[in-house]
């Protein structure tokens, strides 16, 4: 990890690969992160993360869940376009563009992994055992990461 990437934060972003995968990130460069509707998640990106920041892309409902490869986030936080859309399935009648209610980053692909880390070696690595995605019950689509953890699933994915 570069000096600049160290001080950076890390998050473990979910998506569904049938959805959008990290095939999908790949390929389209940079993504906004639209459609997600619980608060914590949307306060992470509003509030917490910064351009730069790394990202760990985490394919979720799937055959063999786990983190695939890395992104960052590539933008500073913005309200959330498909909120306002009538037509969309994350439409929020409350929104206005005075007072957003959902928002959103960009998330761009930053480098591939030599193979998936799956949830698998993810809950075998002692020193993962703490982390938030990990926890019981935890359902959230973006969780943060601390440095170590990060480390040692950079490592796993090698």
């Amino acid at each position: 990890m570069s000096k600049s990437a160290a001080a950076a934060r890390a998050w473990l972003m979910k998506s569904e690969p049938d959805v959008f995968s990290f095939a999908d990130l790949r390929k389209c460069k940079s993504e906004p992160w639209s459609g997600v509707r619980n608060y914590q998640a949307r306060n992470f990106m509003r509030d917490e993360m910064r351009v730069g920041d790394l990202v760990l892309f985490y394919h979720s409902s799937c055959e063999e869940p786990g983190v695939q490869g890395l992104g960052r986030v590539a933008s500073k936080p913005y309200p959330d376009p498909t909120q306002f859309d009538r037509k969309h399935d994350s439409f929020e009648p409350r929104a206005t563009k005075d007072k957003p209610v959902w928002w959103l980053v960009d998330v761009a692909w930053d480098a591939d992994f030599a193979r998936p880390v799956t949830l698998t070696m993810l809950r075998a690595e002692q020193k993962l055992s703490s982390m938030v995605m990990l926890r019981p019950g935890n359902r959230l689509s973006i969780t943060p990461v601390t440095a170590t953890e990060c480390n040692v699933i950079q490592r796993l994915g090698r």
